[in-house]
């Protein structure tokens, strides 16, 4: 089963330690059904210092939260909502928001 949200996309998290935040959908891995989400679920890391990261310290970065506890925010019925998917006249198929019809 393929997931719906898609990169860019913006959603909020319904269920866990992060619920009611909103973010940007940054990275997607469908294979996992897991998505990062622009400054939800935070974690920190430690790290030696290298090349890379020359004094090395605690790093706080995103990590990925499970595709099913987020929802979808619509921008024009500025809403959580569902997506559906349609196929239009030249037989392209879109994602469109199931409480308002707008593609997506």
């Amino acid at each position: 089963m393929s997931m719906r949200i898609k990169k860019d996309d913006t959603v909020r998290v319904i269920s866990g330690n992060d619920r009611g935040k909103t973010g940007k959908v940054l990275v997607v891995f469908p294979e996992r059904r897991r998505i990062i989400i622009e400054g939800v679920n935070m974690i920190k890391r430690h790290s030696r210092p290298s090349s890379h990261n020359r004094k090395g310290g605690i790093i706080s970065k995103e990590a990925s939260i499970d595709v099913s506890n987020v929802m979808y925010l619509c921008n024009r019925c500025n809403s959580l909502a569902k997506l559906g998917s349609r196929e239009l006249e030249d037989g392209k198929r879109v994602r469109i928001c199931k409480k308002c019809g707008e593609i997506i």
